[in-house]
């Protein structure tokens, strides 16, 4: 079996249900956990989160293989898969908890993800500026049971997810069909 040298990437783009969705059909990514970042209180919960008093953003964590999806192609989709001119805010979904942020996990990713916003910004991508936050990752939680593969298991369930989630996953695919597992 051949070894696999895997990294590791968190964004915080929305509501993780729709962008956990997204990511994990990609080819070269391994795993995709929802969790919460880059807030204050150990351990916190969904409804926890929720509130916006805790400081964490709703994430997701990619565990990937470099030499299959890189770093920049994995931003490129993160800069497509949400608005990131919009202040703690993805559609409907308001509060700091939904906020567009890049955690870094090294210093090679910062100077990318800071290029790669440069160049948003240069060639003017967005009618808008980009608020997207670039943050070092801070400890990672990963959350409650019922929200891992969410929309695998309970898009044809969900009201949510049938009227937010299934439309930008069908753009997705669309866009990325030569990418997808």
């Amino acid at each position: 079996m051949e070894n696999k040298k895997l990294d590791t990437a968190i964004f915080g783009a929305g509501c993780f249900w729709c962008v956990e969705a997204m990511f994990s059909s990609l080819k070269g990514v391994v795993e995709v956990l929802p969790g919460y970042t880059g807030g204050t209180k150990e351990n916190p919960t969904y409804e926890e989160v929720c509130t916006g008093q805790t400081g964490h953003a709703e994430v997701i964590k990619v565990t990937y293989n470099p030499s299959e999806v890189n770093y920049n192609e994995l931003l490129e989709v993160f800069f497509t898969s949400h608005n990131p001119t919009t202040l703690n805010r993805q559609g409907e979904d308001v509060g700091t908890q939904y906020r567009s942020e890049i955690f870094y996990t090294n210093e090679a990713q910062k100077a990318l993800a800071k290029e790669y916003m440069d160049i948003l910004t240069s060639e003017k991508v967005f009618n808008d500026p980009i608020v997207t936050q670039l943050s070092e990752a801070t400890k990672f939680y990963v959350a409650e049971d019922y929200h891992q593969n969410y929309f695998e298991k309970s898009g044809d369930k969900n009201p949510y997810c049938q009227m937010v989630v299934k439309p930008k996953l069908e753009k997705f695919r669309a866009k990325y069909s030569s990418r997808l597992k």
